[in-house]
């Protein structure tokens, strides 16, 4: 009879979760779950609620993202109540985006990600944190961090009035403008995090690229996985976080769908496992062919290397350089390669950065007309943005008066949920062999969860699912347990 491992709580991510790693008789990994027993009812308790309350009410799914659920919010708003923003209402509200993004990025990579390379994937787990982090960076670029963090964090709280969760957004537009005393003052800022995401890059390229060890994990078939992609990109398919088209390629980075986002329903669809409170998207197109990769198979990822393999370059010069490093470094795009989300995510805080130059030296962004009143009657809402952790998707439908009758959250750890369990147990039967685990070797599994930054209380949304059934497998595949949880 094979041996069960499990890792609970697993670590360094928002929310809960757990993985189970069933060995056979010779100690070799037989499966591997990954398994997220938490779940909420924001999809639920929404229901006959005013829809203009949804910006302030999903911002607090979580402390992590609550901008990008608001922004998703709001934006569901225009489209619900059929009102176009006035252009100084979109660049307030691409500027804070485009701040949060920046300071969220580098919120997972020093503090999340990071330690796994900075630190070591084997190191101790007592060092494999923030502080371990700082031993090896040094007290001075830990305090340069949390000085730009704080500092792109005040534009969110200047405009959006909370850092942690923004009140600004209205349909329309937005609830407050800036001055030019505040333009230049962000203006400073921007032009700092443009130098500080640059070092990052460089910190990345010392400390990774340049380590032989770290570079052969990266590109390693242990965290390697052939699938579709999907984010949002402009007209010239560059990288965009606030809006214009849903993308996707597949594996060969062929185009095989470009949607609005209201059309978004034409081309997703969620399925439910009994074992897990996550649902788990996949392309209508392609259809469900269980927890594997390849051409065949509906599974797509999203979040930041999936947003460089969908478009076809970065929309500021200094991070289109960025990209085009990574892409030599990984053999060209799309890039398949799981630990190199971690990378991309630091060009995408160039642009970010980049971004916030842009928007603040556009004279318009300083403009009163920040918001157009709406008229129409509503019905149905769809609003997306590009979280941090991927494409996010706010969808409403209202009476008449605007209370909610339906609503559906599409969150982007949902997109990447089935990509997380089949990264897990392939990281798992790579890497124990043999009986043979420590503590080193298990964080290396959750190495595979990790570079997906995921945000398990934004994704677990659903409610009335009970019970929670979880089927225990003998090697031969009899089922010999099964465990019951209620509510």
């Amino acid at each position: 009879m094979g041996k069960q491992i499990t890792i609970n709580p697993i670590t360094r991510l928002e929310g809960h979760g757990k993985i189970e790693i069933f060995l056979d008789d010779q100690g070799d990994v037989e499966r591997a779950f990954f398994q997220v027993p938490e779940i909420r009812g924001f999809e639920t308790f929404c229901l006959g609620r005013p829809s203009e309350e949804m910006p302030r009410i999903t911002a607090r799914i979580c402390g992590v993202c609550p901008t990008a659920h608001h922004m998703a919010s709001t934006k569901a708003l225009d489209d619900l109540w059929k009102v176009e923003p006035p252009r100084t209402a979109k660049l307030l509200r691409e500027l804070v985006y485009n701040a949060f993004m920046f300071e969220d990025h580098n919120l997972h990579f020093f503090f999340l990600g990071g330690p796994d390379f900075i630190v070591g994937p084997t190191a101790p787990a007592a060092e494999r944190n923030i502080l371990g982090v700082i031993a090896k960076v040094g007290l001075d670029i830990a305090g340069k961090l949390i000085k730009i963090r704080r500092e792109t964090r005040n534009i969110i709280e200047t405009i959006g009035g909370k850092v942690i969760h923004p009140v600004f957004g209205l349909p329309g537009g937005v609830s407050r403008g800036i001055d030019e005393d505040e333009r230049q003052k962000f203006l400073a800022v921007a032009k700092e995090s443009v130098g500080f995401a640059q070092f990052a890059l460089q910190a990345f390229d010392d400390i990774v690229l340049k380590n032989k060890d770290y570079v052969d994990l990266i590109v390693g078939d242990a965290y390697q996985h052939s699938t579709y992609y999907m984010g949002l990109v402009d007209e010239e398919n560059k990288v965009n976080f606030y809006e214009h088209m849903v993308r996707v390629v597949d594996p060969e980075g062929n185009e095989v769908a470009r949607f609005e986002p209201q059309d978004y329903a034409d081309y997703i669809a969620e399925r439910v496992e009994p074992w897990s409170y996550i649902t788990f998207p996949y392309l209508k197109k392609v259809g469900w062919k269980g927890f594997v990769d390849g051409k065949d198979s509906g599974v797509y990822r999203v979040a930041p290397l999936a947003r460089l393999n969908v478009s076809e370059a970065m929309a500021t010069p200094l991070a289109q350089e960025a990209r085009e490093k990574l892409f030599s470094v990984l053999g060209g795009s799309p890039s398949h390669h799981t630990l190199a989300f971690h990378w991309a995510r630091l060009v995408e805080a160039l642009q970010a950065a980049e971004r916030m130059v842009e928007l603040l030296e556009d004279n318009e962004i300083i403009s009163d007309d920040i918001r157009n009143l709406p008229t129409a009657t509503p019905s149905k809402g769809i609003g997306i943005v590009e979280a941090p952790r991927g494409t996010l998707i706010h969808h409403y439908e209202t009476d008449d008066n605007g209370l909610l009758t339906m609503v559906n959250l599409i969150v982007s750890t949902n997109h990447n949920a089935a990509p997380m369990a089949m990264s897990i147990e392939k990281a798992a039967k790579a890497l124990i062999k043999g009986g043979v685990v420590n503590d080193g070797l298990l964080n290396m599994v959750e190495m595979a969860f990790r570079p997906y930054d995921p945000c398990h209380a934004c994704a677990t949304h659903a409610i009335g699912h009970w019970p929670l059934l979880a089927n225990i497998h003998d090697h031969h595949g009899k089922v010999i347990k099964t465990v019951r949880k209620d509510g």
